[in-house]
């Protein structure tokens, strides 16, 4: 355990693109993706580093296995594009790693890339919109926001999901944002709907409510505390928990597909092995900024995907 922990504070010393160039782990790259790949893998893996300080504190190790995975699955590390993100994560024992988590666009490329699916379509529903939904026959009848600021600007009552086959089967589901707040706070160890106290070596914390976060009310000096992409981007968590729902109980669930929701929100270790993470709202054992904690990488919502709608030939 001695050796590992001074292995990995050592990595930890050297910067990423060092790392990633030496030999022996260049040659651990090249042999899993390839010479001219492997370049262009490392070029990826880097601009993704430099564009979060917070990866620039985890191992070296932990962020190469996240990025092999999503090469894997042949997705980008690019925090532009929303496919997958290497999240920095406070681990006990190990320090900084760096987390896999699928974006939900990353699920919309997977899906896409089976062939098996004509139209998949996921989206905010906003007030004033929702006709009807009837959940026994997955029918749904809105009427969109046609002025695209005043959309932007209106509050979000629910999400929606859908996918047709090329066979023309069909399969929609509808959540009220309550209760996506409630799955939020029931499976997110990070996020709380309605506050709670949080633990560090500072002593205690109290952590607003999500509504008290939108609205500003909170210590700038404690967003450490609300690092999760559940506050930094709800409606991008929304739209992966939608595709998540829907995909996973009805939808054809290619090799990639299973792969990427096994490891997702995951360190990945050197073995292969896995370990699911997700921040303690109860004991927090990190260092309290002077400053406001870097943001996480947002996921650029491209107009809030009013109607993400992907035939089979679009990327």
């Amino acid at each position: 355990m001695a050796v590992n922990n001074s292995l990995q504070k050592s990595q930890k010393r050297l910067g990423i693109g060092s790392y990633l160039t030496g030999d022996a782990v260049k040659q651990r790259i090249n042999q899993v993706i390839g010479g001219k790949d492997g370049q262009r893998f490392i070029s990826a893996v880097v601009s993704a580093v430099q564009t979060n300080p917070g990866l620039q504190e985890c191992t070296n190790q932990s962020i190469l296995s996240a990025a092999l995975l999503g090469e894997s699955l042949k997705l980008s590390p690019s925090p532009q594009l929303g496919q997958y993100y290497m999240v920095p994560f406070n681990d006990k024992e190990r320090g900084k790693v760096a987390q896999f988590q699928l974006g939900y666009k990353g699920y919309i490329q997977l899906a896409i890339r089976s062939g098996q699916y004509k139209k998949l379509n996921v989206l905010a529903i906003k007030a004033g919109e929702l006709v009807k939904f009837d959940p026994l026959n997955e029918e749904i009848e809105v009427k969109l926001i046609e002025d695209e600021e005043q959309r932007e600007a209106a509050e979000t009552i629910g999400y929606y999901a859908m996918f047709e086959y090329t066979n023309g089967f069909r399969k929609a589901i509808y959540w009220s944002r309550n209760k996506m707040l409630a799955h939020a706070d029931k499976y997110s160890q990070a996020f709380s709907k309605d506050g709670c106290a949080v633990k560090s070596k500072y002593g205690e914390k109290k952590k607003v409510s999500y509504a008290d976060y939108l609205a500003g009310n909170y210590d700038p000096k404690d967003a450490w505390m609300y690092s999760s992409f559940w506050y930094k981007d709800f409606d991008g968590m929304a739209y992966k928990t939608m595709l998540r729902q829907l995909i996973s109980k009805w939808g054809i669930m290619s090799i990639d597909m299973a792969s990427a929701i096994d490891a997702d929100m995951a360190v990945i270790n050197e073995d292969g092995t896995k370990d699911y993470v997700d921040n303690d709202p109860d004991v927090i054992d990190m260092e309290q900024p002077s400053e406001a904690a870097p943001e996480a990488p947002a996921t650029n919502e491209e107009g809030n995907i009013q109607a993400a709608l992907f035939g089979s030939d679009r990327q």
